[in-house]
């Protein structure tokens, strides 16, 4: 089982080569976006960060996305330095020059800033912050179901570091996505601190039992937008949805098994740890949640 695929994997799109990148203001060529070395995300993963998808024109639950954003800043004491409309404005402009109308993934970073010297201390950050937008043309291309894989690295407490937080600090999902690798998978699944089914290293995780839709309790995992919709969507259309503590056991057992996130939507699972989920294909429950989805977006 070597052919990995990723949660991420999209269609090879060379007009990538020549898109325009937003930094700090202003419109750069991918080869002349830089940023310094003296960097705080750089150099210490300081900052926060947001994924944003492009469908049919319309960024699809901006304000959602905003408020995550604006949120995590605070959280972690960083002053953007744009209002919620200027960082909408930024985004808009970085659409227009390079000319994207659908299918399209913005990647909007911001870092607490240049340092003065190479050290941790928060103060020593005294020009910035910086702020990057990039934006691919972005199809999702997932040639089969995805394998998961169960790894030591656990979604922890929050006062070690929230995993609700979108931070540039991605070491520990990093680290397990490397574990699932290693172990023939694509991607890893993560307990929480109590041994409970929590998330992959990289999306939300959903099992379907017995027409029941189960997901984690939330509190050891990112507060995934899309997540939130599909908890919705069940809800609105009486499919059973528990947010719940469920174990390995319950997961080998499950009929379906699919990610959420903001580039795949929902992706189905066809293996956890070497056993068969269900079919081992996309399954009925989430082919439904996939069109109540796509319905929701416009697509």
């Amino acid at each position: 089982m070597t052919d990995h695929v990723s949660t991420h994997q999209a269609e090879d799109d060379a007009r990538n080569e020549s898109i325009l990148i937003w930094v700090n203001g202003a419109l750069k060529p991918r080869d002349q976006a830089l940023v310094s070395v003296y960097d705080s995300g750089f150099m210490l993963g300081d900052g926060v960060w947001e994924g944003v998808r492009l469908y049919n024109g319309r960024w699809t639950f901006l304000d959602e996305h905003m408020d995550r954003l604006f949120e995590a800043a605070k959280a972690i004491d960083l002053e953007i330095g744009m209002t919620r409309d200027q960082v909408i404005a930024a985004i808009m402009e970085t659409q227009r020059a390079n000319g994207m109308t659908t299918d399209a993934h913005a990647r909007l970073m911001v870092t607490r800033g240049v340092k003065t010297r190479p050290f941790q201390h928060p103060k020593l950050s005294q020009r910035g912050p910086t702020m990057v937008i990039i934006m691919e043309h972005s199809r999702p291309n997932l040639p089969r179901p995805i394998r998961l894989a169960t790894v030591p690295h656990l979604r922890g407490l929050p006062m070690t570091q929230d995993p609700k937080l979108n931070s540039h600090s991605k070491l520990n999902c990093i680290l397990a996505c490397i574990a699932a690798e290693k172990a023939g998978a694509d991607e890893a699944l993560m307990l929480d601190v109590h041994g409970f089914v929590n998330t992959t290293n990289a999306c939300n995780f959903f099992i379907v039992r017995k027409g029941a839709v189960w997901t984690s309790t939330g509190d050891y995992c990112m507060n995934g937008i899309t997540r939130g919709k599909v908890i919705d969507l069940c809800r609105a259309n009486d499919i059973p949805v528990f947010e719940r503590n469920f174990s390995l056991v319950d997961t080998y057992g499950a009929d379906e098994a699919f990610l959420t996130g903001t580039f795949g939507a929902q992706t189905p699972v066809g293996m956890i740890d070497g056993r068969r989920i269900g079919t081992g294909e996309m399954g009925p429950m989430t082919e439904r949640i996939r069109g109540l989805y796509k319905a929701l977006v416009g697509g």
